[in-house]
């Protein structure tokens, strides 16, 4: 059978990249979203998207279901498949948009993992700052958990991003959309220390617009970071799995308990224009909110008696 289907997937896959600019994680999750589609109407013998139907698309959602996907995995294909439909009509490719209303089930949202203050400081102290490499990791996890910035973001971090004297640092998150975060001194410290110190050594004279070097003069990649940050959370005695991520979520989380605005947090970590994203972390103030409630409520105070 000829495939006629996946060449119009790679157009679609090329307007995202071009007109909305997203993430090169969600563009692969597309991609292999949709080629998932089309490995499934190829064995229903469908050969154009013109002969898709509702049908199809309602045993393609039972189909990801009998495989066992987590209903948030479905939702994702969901989402990806509309989009998909769309681009097919707006092109002119499809007569009439197949694309049935679907009824998914709603996923429970996993809360994130945090590390406690304590572990934090534990986690920071690990890193050797006496060594070239270990004043390096220390300036990274004090700057990544002084931002929230994701781990793509810091390990490509370049020189001209970084505001020393402003203390703020620039970043191109997802959807290539440019954020301003703040940080404090423990992170200027340790960064322009390692500037200073370490960085000279690991460039060997060698100029690279990355800030993170490796020995041999490189940027880090995610993958190293990764295990960096396993490698000294299992050396400071910490149990659960931490990763880089772990240090986002405990960027936030320990900003709400402080009495962050939640619209501020939403703009550092830079999700967008949708707060629920952001709303996940608050379920670990609910003890804070319960203060300021009984605190300042004029009912709690006393008035009105």
């Amino acid at each position: 059978m000829n495939d006629s289907l996946s060449p119009h997937l790679d157009s679609f896959l090329n307007v995202l990249t071009v007109e909305k600019g997203l993430a090169r994680n969600t563009l692969e999750a597309y991609s292999r979203d949709l080629n998932r589609l089309v490995t499934f109407l190829k064995s229903r013998r469908v050969r154009t998207w013109k002969e898709s139907q509702a049908l199809h698309l309602r045993g393609y959602l039972s189909w990801l279901k009998g495989r066992g996907l987590a209903a948030r995995s479905i939702a994702r294909h969901v989402v990806a498949l509309r989009q998909f439909y769309r681009f097919l009509e707006k092109e002119e490719l499809i007569a009439e948009n197949p694309v049935p209303d679907f009824i998914l089930q709603r996923s429970s949202r996993k809360l994130p993992h945090t590390l406690g203050r304590e572990e934090v400081q534990s986690l920071l102290n690990q890193p050797d700052p006496g060594t070239s490499l270990g004043l390096r990791d220390r300036a990274m996890i004090e700057l990544l958990y002084a931002t929230g910035v994701r781990v793509s973001e810091i390990v490509s971090l370049q020189t001209h991003q970084m505001n020393l004297e402003g203390d703020y640092v620039t970043v191109r998150g997802k959807g290539a959309k440019v954020r301003v975060i703040p940080f404090g001194k423990w992170a200027r410290e340790m960064v322009l220390r390692y500037l200073k110190e370490a960085r000279p050594k690991l460039s060997r004279g060698r100029a690279s617009p990355f800030i993170f070097l490796t020995r041999s003069g490189k940027a880090l990649t995610r993958q190293a970071f990764w295990k960096l940050i396993r490698r000294y959370a299992l050396a400071a005695g910490i149990e659960k799995r931490v990763t880089p991520h772990t240090m986002r979520h405990s960027f936030a989380t320990h900003l709400l308990e402080g009495g962050a605005d939640l619209r501020a947090v939403q703009s550092m970590l830079g999700h967008a224009d949708d707060i629920s994203t952001t709303q996940i972390y608050t379920h670990v103030d609910s003890a804070r909110l319960k203060q300021v409630h009984r605190k300042y409520h004029p009912r709690e105070r006393g008035e009105g008696k």
